[in-house]
């Protein structure tokens, strides 16, 4: 898995609550969840953000609730992938869960600013910055790839149902 995208920066400790305010959490479709994606750490990004765009933000990203809305306004949002320096457990996971790629790494954090446009290989686990430096990062597993491919974990769950 590869996605080559623009850089949105975000600061640490960013909570599900700033990625989905609860004020719209009367819906769970992901239209509506991706147009007031970060509406609370940055008023109008979800209907701004180029498809295909990369978050990257600092410490404990998705820290706050357990709820899946939060990943998912992000995908549905158009970003492609989210680096961080570390994630939220509950939010790592839900993440896979929605089919969401995302990457833990300081030394991409500290190395791109707003704007930048990265490249990020999944397979290889390593990301190009724009200064054409490789930065290792942990490849996901085979299994994840394959959720993320599929589109999260039902999907994923459904195709190898069908596979029997």
């Amino acid at each position: 898995m590869q996605f080559k995208g623009k850089v949105y920066v975000f600061g640490k400790d960013v909570n599900t609550d700033e990625i989905i305010p609860a004020r719209y959490l009367n819906t769970s479709d992901p239209a509506v969840l991706g147009r007031y994606c970060m509406e609370d750490a940055r008023h109008g990004f979800g209907t701004m953000v180029e498809k295909g765009g990369i978050i990257v933000a600092g410490d404990n990203f998705g820290c706050g609730s357990s709820r899946e809305h939060a990943p998912l306004a992000i995908k549905s949002a158009g970003i492609s992938c989210v680096i961080a320096e570390s994630f939220a457990r509950i939010f790592f996971r839900n993440c896979i869960n929605i089919g969401l790629p995302i990457v833990e790494s300081a030394e991409v954090v500290a190395a791109v600013k707003e704007g930048d446009v990265i490249s990020v290989d999944l397979d290889e686990g390593k990301v190009l910055l724009p200064s054409g430096k490789e930065v290792k990062v942990p490849p996901f597993p085979p299994f994840m790839q394959q959720i993320v491919a599929r589109g999260g974990w039902i999907p994923y769950l459904k195709a190898q149902y069908h596979s029997f």
